[in-house]
């Protein structure tokens, strides 16, 4: 930092010697006259670093007519052009001198001067310096040899060269000597020891010179040290070692660092205190380093200035020094002489300040020969050091210098002085063409030089006058300034300069734009790494522009068009960036530029990832079996860390595999572990964002636990009982890192329940142990510690359970049954004693099976069906029964073991229902007006058939229908004539089938009658329809059926087409594909086995089962599936329907099981309302 300042002041010394010339320099046309300005020279010290290749001395200068240059050396004329070993350009003062080893002729001070007519220029003296290579002399030193305790200086003594000067002191090594309150590096290089140790001793100390400026480091010869041991260490005040005495005075120039050291040497070794006299405090600036044995105050000014007193001190005494600090500083200038263009007959002053510490010395020269050497008559120096020049003619133009010296340095001004009269001279070209942008500000020049000066005007072409008003301000320099630029301020303007010498013009002409505009700026964008984004910027601007208008991208203020890097693609106004990393992170700028004006809009990018991995992992605070874990989080990546994931590996059980440990909060940076014994344990942490969870740190060194008794004992015991006789214990093992060392085992203890008999206890190595000989079904306390060679675990908790169960050995009694519609029945029945349970209930089931339909007297033994109900219970409904049929149940009691016996079987019978459809109904014999309708009986009649109810209507495609005809026939029949029928008709025929309960569902066939009396015959179909409830309005026709009914058609009506042969091969097909149907539905209708209950539902309604509402059971459920209600209208006026409303929706228990047919047996859960057409079914049985 103190380096840093150090160039700061340099630059700013440059700077200002720069702008100095700039400033006194008067701004004359160098077509004008005028006297020269050195325009540039090399600084006052030129350093001829061994290194470079040639060292330039430069000296540049303008003026009219153009100058010559000369040069001194020491004060006295030097010719580089004479010299042949120099470089010398053309119109230039400036000289190289090449490095070509011999430079040293060439050491010197040289001073430039440009001359013209009017007058000579001068710079500053520029000291040219050759600098000697630093060398320690070749000696042979000493060894010092030391008592311990005593002090010692080891002394440095570093060679002259270029500053700045650093020393180091090292071994041969290159190892720094430590150094600390006792040893430590003076400003002079020593190196001093406030009192020895032993380990002080050693043979290579040396001391390193490094001068940075001519690239070069020194080293002394080797220094030897002893100390000897001494039993007694004599304790002593402090004395001060440097600097010496009781005070010092200490000069330093203005700009320049204060350091003040205080080293003293002392047993025990002395702190050191620093005070400044007069204040409470050290002021803020002053800093104290060296463990407290330097002062330093950085660019020191003349606040610095005082008295310092450093103190050191210990317990036996102390000792003080004052440094009496003064600041000077080199010459400055307060006024500086200033350049002035002056009229004839005017009276000019030109003044010089200087201040400086001491006061410099100041001196008056002119065109650089010294002012009482070139006397004028109308020229005086005033007391304070002015000249005043009194009615200025043209041959008191000059250059006057000013330099001021004292022994810190030498300034020198020029000040050109011009004395003339010359008409105005517009230096800004005539013509010009100014772009403004409405609303904005535009300036328009008309630079002017000229002497006396000149009043300007500006007007505008359509105007006499010259322009005015609040938006027109005409600028010191001449220039128009037009503010809030409107579209009329269009046009040609005139400038015009006027002097006594006479009056100049030139025009200009504005044209003004519409303003640039960003109308959709790009947004903020905060993405995710590796992603592609887009920041679009769409701009208007004024149209004449034409192709002269660009949109630039830059970010961080580096423009992005033409960038070499492929990421980056740029295509109208859109920027978009493929791969965004962390280094795209920053500020984007859309800038929309116009020749004369632009629009600038920024978004901002921010990149996020997950978390990088934390750092500096390390452990801490060990304490057996815990330990600290700290971390440095890695970057967020600008999404917070949320939390931290501590994971854990060790090296016996699962080495290599890491896990999880715990979590903390994003805020923790360290966690105090709770550890397993005999572990060898590693760390690592990762961190989480909202993005994501990063990598892992690196893993820390590993660290293994003492062994320990067991923390806990074995959890989720498990009696399992497969025999009656048995008592199978098992249990959730510990893992391995549980088991907190080697040798791990488990006692096992148990002992009947209530009783006052001594724990039975086992030592097990296993997970699991097997009671044998034990009672049936009896209660035990039961309870399992773990034990391993460093001790027994906690007290372990006492459970209780059963002894192995045995199969119940009783059956339900007074079994009854209670039919509630034609498919379903109530069973009820009395508990099985607990006792003869034998062990849990497990709740009761109900089996059955069919014996015969009421419409066979010959029994079979049906498929059996089992409904499983858990719990305490005493009834279940049984449902999906057939109507009209009988069927023998019974009733058994299971608990874990398996069934008990069954109940003495009880037979039932179900009241009849409606029928299903008909097995199959087709048409035959259709003709003009007639066709015969035949039928089948239906597979399940559930009851005694008491008759069929036909109906027709005519439909011909179209919405409107025809009306429904319908009529009853006799159970006994299986055809139907029908006539009367409209020929070229279709028609649509309902079938169903009755008992004395009701119809079931029609099933429906579609005919077309043919033109003329051609019978034919067409196959039957076996149809197996849902039920339908009315005719419905569309139904599905065999493709076949209607292929053949069309082809008779257009038979008839076409008369001998049915001859040809391609008909009859047609015809034939036709047969065989419908012979083929035939059988396929024969077989589908006649197939045996077991179908799901819904399918049953579906096929065979019965419309009592829907007023019946009590315990239900339902595990099937589909929410598309409606229970069927009693919405069946009749067909004939009185005769109801009757379909079965029974459904799984219903009758819902959720005990309830499905037997391995997929049929069901439920509960009634609740009472609905019954239909007005509900049949009772009252049979009751009782085994």
């Amino acid at each position: 930092m103190r380096l840093l300042r150090k160039i700061l002041l340099l630059l700013a010394a440059c700077l200002n010697m720069s702008s100095r010339y700039q400033t006194n320099a008067l701004e004359i046309p160098l077509d004008v006259e005028q006297l020269p300005t050195i325009t540039e020279y090399s600084p006052a010290s030129l350093i001829a670093f061994p290194f470079e290749e040639s060292f330039p001395v430069k000296c540049e200068a303008t003026g009219n007519p153009e100058p010559e240059f000369r040069w001194t050396k020491n004060g006295q004329d030097f010719d580089p052009y004479q010299d042949t070993r120099l470089i010398t350009l053309d119109d230039s003062g400036t000289f190289i001198i090449p490095n070509t080893g011999n430079l040293t002729e060439f050491q010197g001070n040289y001073r430039c001067f440009a001359t013209n007519k009017l007058g000579t220029a001068m710079s500053e003296e520029i000291e040219f310096i050759i600098p000697n290579v630093p060398k320690f002399p070749k000696e042979i030193i000493d060894p010092i040899e030391v008592m311990e305790g005593q002090s010692v200086i080891l002394e440095c003594n570093p060679p002259k060269g270029i500053p700045p000067l650093q020393i180091y002191w090292m071994t041969i090594s290159l190892q720094h000597i430590e150094q600390d309150e006792r040893v430590s590096v003076g400003l002079n290089g020593n190196l001093y020891f406030s009192n020895t140790i032993e380990t002080d001793s050693r043979r290579d100390y040396c001391c390193f010179a490094a001068f940075p400026r001519i690239r070069t480091i020194v080293q002394k010869t080797a220094m030897s040290m002893v100390v000897k041991s001494t039993n007694s260490l004599l304790e002593r005040k402090p004395s001060l070692l440097a600097p010496t005495g009781m005070e010092s005075h200490t000069r330093l120039v203005k700009g320049e660092d204060l350091q003040l050291e205080c080293i003293a040497e002392g047993f025990p070794t002395p702190k050191v205190e620093w005070v400044k006299i007069g204040f409470n405090k050290l002021p803020e600036r002053v800093v104290v380093e060296s463990h407290g044995k330097l002062l330093t105050v950085e660019m020191v000014n003349e606040e610095d200035e005082g008295k310092y007193m450093c103190r050191a001190k210990n317990p036996h005494g102390e000792v003080v020094h004052h440094f009496h600090v003064t600041v000077e500083e080199p010459p400055e200038f307060e006024i500086e002489p200033q350049s002035q263009l002056v009229t004839i007959g005017a009276d000019v002053v030109i003044k010089c300040v200087v201040k400086g510490n001491p006061q410099p010395t100041v001196g008056w020269r002119v065109n650089g020969q010294p002012l009482n050497e070139v006397p004028t008559s109308n020229r005086k120096i005033l007391k304070d050091g002015t000249i005043s020049i009194h009615n200025a003619n043209p041959e008191n133009s000059a250059v006057y210098q000013c330099e001021a010296t004292n022994k810190h340095g030498t300034i020198l001004a020029n000040a050109n002085i011009m004395i003339m009269n010359i008409q105005p001279l517009i230096l800004t070209e005539n013509n010009l063409q100014y772009m403004a942008v409405e609303g904005k500000s535009v300036v328009m020049h008309c630079k002017v030089f000229s002497s006396p000066a000149s009043s300007i005007t500006w007007s505008k072409a359509d105007s006499a006058n010259a322009v005015e008003g609040e938006r027109f301000t005409v600028l010191q320099n001449g220039s128009l300034e037009i503010h809030n630029v409107m579209k009329e301020d269009m046009g040609e303007y005139s400038c015009f300069a006027q002097n006594t010498e006479g009056k100049v013009a030139i025009a200009a002409t504005l044209e003004v734009k519409d303003p640039t505009r960003i109308v959709d700026p790009p947004r903020d964008l905060r993405v995710l790494a590796g992603t592609t984004i887009q920041f679009s910027c769409q701009p208007e601007f004024d149209p004449s522009f034409g192709d002269d208008f660009e949109v630039l991208w830059e970010k961080d203020g580096i423009a992005l068009n033409g960038s070499e890097d492929g990421r980056y693609i740029l295509e109208d106004g859109v920027l978009e960036i493929i791969n965004v990393s962390f280094g795209d992170q920053g500020f984007y700028a859309c800038v929309a530029r116009t020749p004369v004006d632009q629009d600038v809009a920024v978004a901002q990018l921010s990149v996020v990832d997950v978390p990088d991995p934390p750092e500096d992992v390390i452990l801490s605070e060990h304490n057996g079996r815990s330990v600290k874990l700290q971390w440095t989080p890695g970057d967020d990546h600008n999404s917070s860390i949320t939390e931290f994931v501590l994971e854990f590996e060790e090296s016996q059980h699962e080495p290599g595999s890491w896990r999880e440990m715990m979590r903390v909060p994003g805020n923790h940076h360290s966690a105090l572990l709770k550890l397993y014994g005999h572990v060898d344990y590693c760390f690592r942490v990762s961190a989480i964002n909202e993005v994501g969870k990063g990598r892992p740190s690196q893993s820390t060194e590993r660290y293994k636990t003492p062994a320990s008794a067991p923390d806990k004992n074995p959890e989720n015991i498990k009696i399992e009982a497969h025999l009656p006789h048995e008592m199978d214990i098992n249990w959730e093992p510990l893992s391995p890192i549980e088991h907190n060392g080697p040798g791990l085992e488990y006692k096992v203890s148990y002992r009947r329940h209530g009783s006052d008999e001594d724990w039975t206890e086992r030592m097990v190595k296993r997970h699991s142990f097997l009671v044998k000989n034990t009672p049936t079904f009896v209660l035990y306390e039961i309870k399992i510690q773990a034990k391993n060679h460093a001790g027994w675990g906690p007290d372990p908790k006492i459970i209780t359970a059963y002894s192995g169960e045995d199969f119940p050995s009783a059956a339900p009694d007074d079994v009854a049954v209670e039919v509630l519609n034609n498919t379903m029945v109530k069973v009820r029945w009395e508990h099985v004693h607990k006792e003869k349970i034998h062990g849990h209930l497990g709740g009761y089931r109900v089996s059955w099976w069919r014996l015969r339909s009421l419409l066979d007297s010959k029994k079979t033994h049906g498929d059996k069906h089992t409904l499983t109900f858990s719990g305490e219970r005493n009834h279940a409904v049984v449902t999906g029964l057939k109507p009209f049929s009988e069927y023998s149940l019974i009733v058994m009691a299971f608990n874990s073991r398996g069934n008990g016996p069954g109940s003495h079987s009880v037979n039932f019978k179900t009241p009849e229902g409606v029928p299903g459809q008909a097995a199959a109904f087709s048409a035959t014999n259709i003709q003009k007006h007639k066709v015969t309708l035949t039928w089948s009986p239906p597979v399940d009649a559930n009851g005694v058939l008491i008759g069929y109810i036909l109906q027709y209507q005519l439909i011909n495609n179209t919405e409107e229908l025809g009306p429904l005809m319908t009529l009853n026939i006799s159970a006994d029949s299986n055809k139907q004539h029908l006539e009367d029928l409209e020929a070229l008709s279709k028609y649509k025929f309902y079938l169903r089938c009755c008992t004395r309960v009701g119809c079931g569902p029609a099933v429906s066939e579609e005919r077309t009658t043919i033109p003329e009396a051609t019978s034919t015959d067409v196959a039957s179909f076996n149809i197996r329809k849902s039920s339908s409830r009315f005719p419905p309005r569309k139904t599905t026709v065999s493709p076949v059926a209607n292929a053949t009914l069309s082809s008779i058609g257009l038979a008839s009506i076409h008369g001998s087409i049915s001859n040809q042969g391609w008909f009859i091969g047609l015809m034939c097909a036709i047969a065989l594909l419908t012979l083929i149907v035939l059988i396929a539905c024969f077989v589908n209708r006649n197939k045996g086995g077991k179908y799901s209950v819904k399918e049953k539902e579906d096929l065979h309604p019965d419309l009592e089962s829907q007023g019946i509402n009590d315990d239900t059971f339902c595990e099937y459920s589909d929410n598309d599936e409606k229970p069927l209600k009693s919405s069946q209208h009749s067909l004939n006026g009185d005769l109801k329907g009757g379909d079965s409303g029974d459904s799984m929706v219903d009758y819902c228990d959720e005990d309830a099981h499905f037997n391995e047919d997929g049929s069901f047996i439920g509960e009634y859960s609740g009472r609905k309302d019954r239909a007005s057409m509900e049949i009772k079914g009252n049979n009751q049985s009782t085994a």
